[in-house]
């Protein structure tokens, strides 16, 4: 095989990864989390981006207004779950640039001056840094849960504002009991690839 990855650190990321149903009540620690963040915000962003911002929901008050807003079907493990993350882009991530991306100065003005843009520009790099934090998660030998069921717009109105989009719910934790759904098929090589 061509992978330098460790066999082992596959299955963790990526073979043996599922998402899941049920959690342990093992809580997930800051120190944990610290670590996923360290880890994960190295991934790459268009211009240094680093649009995705996290809202950490630990509370028992904050869960139960988040609970109200997921579908049913995620409504009771998301409830359960020792931690969940709100995801969300940051459509202002233009006024972070002179930091992340201080070898061009003015590039916040030459391509993000226009909140359409931000929002095309920003949707795209946060949804890829989400896709990092799922794999960080992971990396911590915990099972992250991503989930689009629920009210965008009571999401953002509950906990975000005008300036953040939610992008997916994440309960994070151990498995629990019968945490997993059979695996569903994946799209073979051929099917996907296309070399020209």
């Amino acid at each position: 095989m061509s992978l330098v990855l460790d066999p082992a650190a596959q299955d963790l990321l990526f073979r043996e990864a599922r998402t899941a149903n049920t959690f342990s009540s093992e809580p997930v620690t800051d120190e944990q989390i610290a670590a996923i963040y360290d880890l994960v915000k190295y991934g790459p962003t268009a211009f240094n981006q680093s649009p995705l911002r996290i809202t950490l929901v630990r509370s028992d008050e904050a869960r139960e207004r988040l609970v109200k807003h997921m579908a049913e079907g995620n409504q009771p493990k998301t409830a359960t779950a020792p931690l969940v993350a709100i995801l969300s882009t940051d459509h202002e991530f233009h006024e972070e640039l002179p930091q992340l991306f201080p070898h061009a100065p003015g590039i916040a003005d030459m391509f993000f001056s226009e909140r359409p843009v931000r929002e095309q520009a920003g949707t795209l790099n946060a949804t890829l840094q989400a896709a990092y934090f799922i794999i960080g998660v992971r990396a911590a030998g915990l099972s992250a849960g991503p989930m689009t069921g629920f009210d965008f717009a009571g999401v953002q109105k509950e906990f975000l504002d005008d300036d953040h989009t939610p992008l997916m719910v994440i309960n994070i934790g151990k498995p629990g009991e019968d945490a997993w759904f059979p695996r569903s098929p994946r799209l073979e090589q051929e099917q996907v690839i296309t070399t020209i």
